[in-house]
C-alpha cells in the first residue's frame, strides 16, 4: 500500500484524472495534447498509453480533434456529436485513468479507472450536453457556437493544467464538478421542475 501512495504515483493519478475530465469537454483534445507532450519529452507515458507516443498516433489524434471541434460549429450536428461523444468520452477517460493509475489488484485498478476516470468524463460530458440543450432551447441554437468555443478552451486549459501542473489539476477537477452539478440541476429543473424540486428537498 505504501508504494502506491508515493508522490510520483499521486501526481500521475491526478494527471490522469485531469485529462479524463477534459475528455468530457472534447474527447480528442486531451489525447492529442498527451501525445504531443510525450513526443516532446515533457511527460513519460505509462506502458498502457505508449501507443500515443508516436508521430502516427499524433497525426490521427490531431485529425480527429479538428473534425470534432469543427463539427460542434455546425448547427444540429453538435447535438448529434453529443450523443456519440458521451460513450467515447467515458471510454477515453477510463483508459487514461487506467494508464496513469499505479499498479494494483486488477479489480481495483479497473474499478478506479471506470468509476473515477470514466465517471468524471461522463459527468463533464453530461453537463456539456445539458448546457447545449439549454442553449438550443433558449436561443434556437444561435448561442451554441459560443458554448462550443468555451468548451474547447476549457478542454485545452484543463489538459494543459493536468500535464504541466498536476498538483493544480485536482482543484481544477473539483471546480469542473461543481460547475457540472450546477448545470445538471438546472437542466433537471427545466426538463421536470417537480422532480428537480423533490431531489433538492
Amino acid at each position: 500500500m505504501e508504494s502506491l501512495l508515493t508522490l510520483e504515483n499521486l501526481l500521475a493519478l491526478v494527471m490522469g484524472l485531469g485529462l479524463s475530465t477534459a475528455c468530457g469537454f472534447r474527447v480528442f483534445v486531451p489525447l492529442s495534447l498527451m501525445s504531443l507532450s510525450a513526443l516532446m519529452g515533457w511527460i513519460h507515458l505509462p506502458q498502457e498509453l505508449l501507443w500515443a507516443a508516436s508521430p502516427i498516433a499524433l497525426v490521427v489524434l490531431l485529425s480527429a480533434t479538428v473534425l470534432e471541434i469543427g463539427g460542434y460549429y455546425i448547427p444540429w450536428v453538435d447535438n448529434l456529436l453529443d450523443t456519440l461523444a458521451t460513450p467515447m468520452a467515458m471510454l477515453a477517460g477510463t483508459l487514461i485513468t487506467f494508464g496513469f493509475a499505479p499498479e494494483m489488484n486488477p479489480v481495483w485498478h479497473w474499478s478506479l479507472a471506470l468509476i473515477a476516470g470514466g465517471g468524471l468524463a461522463g459527468i463533464t460530458q453530461g453537463a456539456t450536453v445539458a448546457t447545449r440543450a439549454i442553449s438550443t432551447a433558449s436561443t434556437g441554437g444561435l448561442a451554441n457556437p459560443i458554448v462550443s468555443s468555451i468548451e474547447g478552451v476549457l478542454a485545452i486549459a484543463l489538459s494543459m493544467i493536468a500535464i504541466a501542473a498536476p498538483f493544480l489539476a485536482l482543484a481544477a477537477v473539483i471546480l469542473v464538478l461543481l460547475w457540472a452539478a450546477q448545470k445538471l440541476v438546472r437542466y433537471a429543473r427545466i426538463k421536470n421542475p417537480s422532480t428537480a424540486s423533490e431531489v433538492l428537498s
